[in-house]
Formats: C-alpha cells, sequence, structure tokens
C-alpha cells in the first residue's frame, strides 16, 4: 500500500513513512497501526478490532493503543484537540481523517536493495527505510544479550546506508569508532553493538547470492 497525505508518504511495502525527503520515524507497532488506519480510511476502526491486528496473541489495555496514537500523531504533527490525520471516536476507536491518494511505487527504483547483519549464527534482512536495532522483542533486528539496549541503534537503508545511536548506554561503534551521529556503512563494515560484534552486508548489484555464501563459510 502507498499513499500520499499532506507532505507525507506512507509506503508499506518498503516499510517508511516520509516528510518529503527525511525518513519520519515510527516504531514498528505505531507503523502498522497507521497502516491499518490508512487502508480503512475515512472508516473508524474499533478498539477490538485494532487490538486483534496489532497483538493477536497478547492481552494489552486501551492505555498501549492509545500511546501509539500519540507516537503517531507526534510524528505527522498531528493533535486529538484538532486532529488533521487523526481522529479518535469516543468510546470506540480511531479513524484516518486526512484525504489521501496512492503513491507510485518507488521500491522498484533501487532504494530497496537488500542488506543483512551478521552475527555469530544469526542473520537478518535490513528491509529499505528505518530498522530498529535493540534487545526489544519488537525491534526490526532484536539482539536479544546483555549489555544491548531495548533500542539500541537505527539502520537507515536507501541508496546509501547509515546508522544512528539511539543514545544507549554501552554503545555503538563502527570500525572500532564510537558512533556520535549519522554514520555511513559499506559492505563489510564491522558494527558493535553494545558487546555484539555485527558484520553489514550489501553487496553490490552484480554480487551471485553464492559469492555472498561463499565468503561467510571462508569467514567462519
Amino acid at each position: 500500500m502507498h499513499a500520499r497525505f499532506g507532505a507525507f508518504t506512507f509506503d508499506d511495502a518498503t516499510h517508511e513513512l516520509r516528510c518529503g525527503d527525511q525518513t519520519v520515524h515510527l516504531s514498528p507497532k505505531a507503523f502498522d497501526l497507521l497502516a491499518v488506519l490508512i487502508q480503512h480510511r475515512p472508516n473508524a476502526v474499533a478498539k477490538p478490532d485494532l487490538h486483534r491486528r496489532l497483538w493477536p496473541d497478547t492481552f494489552v489495555s486501551d492505555g498501549s493503543l492509545a500511546v501509539l496514537i500519540t507516537e503517531i500523531r507526534r510524528a505527522l504533527g498531528d493533535s486529538a484537540s484538532g486532529p488533521s490525520f487523526v481522529r479518535t471516536v469516543n468510546r470506540f476507536g480511531y479513524a484516518f481523517v486526512a484525504p489521501a491518494d496512492d503513491a507510485p511505487d518507488r521500491s522498484t527504483h533501487g532504494r530497496a536493495a537488500v542488506a543483512w547483519l551478521l552475527w555469530g549464527s544469526e542473520r537478518a534482512r535490513l528491509k529499505a527505510g528505518e530498522n530498529l536495532v535493540g534487545r526489544d522483542p519488537a525491534a526490526d533486528v532484536c539482539i536479544d544479550a546483555v549489555g544491548v539496549s531495548r533500542r539500541h541503534a537505527v539502520i537507515v537503508v536507501h541508496d546509501t546506508t547509515i546508522i544512528r545511536d539511539l543514545s544507549s548506554k554501552n554503545g555503538t561503534f563502527v570500525d572500532g569508532v564510537r558512533v556520535t551521529g549519522p554514520v555511513s556503512l559499506s559492505d563489510d563494515t564491522e558494527i558493535r553493538v553494545g558487546p555484539i560484534a555485527i558484520r553489514f552486508r550489501r553487496p553490490s548489484a552484480g554480487v551471485a547470492t553464492q559469492t555472498l555464501r561463499q565468503s561467510q563459510q571462508s569467514r567462519g
């Protein structure tokens, strides 16, 4: 699903919300909630339906839903008292109220190039756009290890790839240098998230998958 509303472009395929050329960060659950609301626009979606979509096997209170709505409004510069995008329907649910047009699919224009993170025996594929890295089970790349913060860093994959530290306790390092701002990543860069050493892989379009596998095997 691709939709354009106001200054924003929403791309469900690449998991991106953009304002102009800038990526707008949303947590994975907030992004999924916004996707549901846009998909059902302009109809209101009941809270029980949203709970089933977002937490199918877990009971959570309506407060968790309200927190995500607040996150979405903050990202969009919206307000509960005078909503331009997300309206609260009292005692029922929420509705996306802004006019939205279908936007062209940009995922095939080089911005969704394949990239991976490799550590130990683990391998995580990165999507185009923002990828949250941390100990939080809801993170795009979940690393459950002592010394890794719940929201440790974010990796943004576009034509180029950058990493930013999210004020983690033990820091994020690229090739041994602590990250203090956005840092570009190239293929085979070493990232250290707390105590965990990670290899970033983003081979060029001409490198075959078999070549990547052979490189992994030789390193092991």
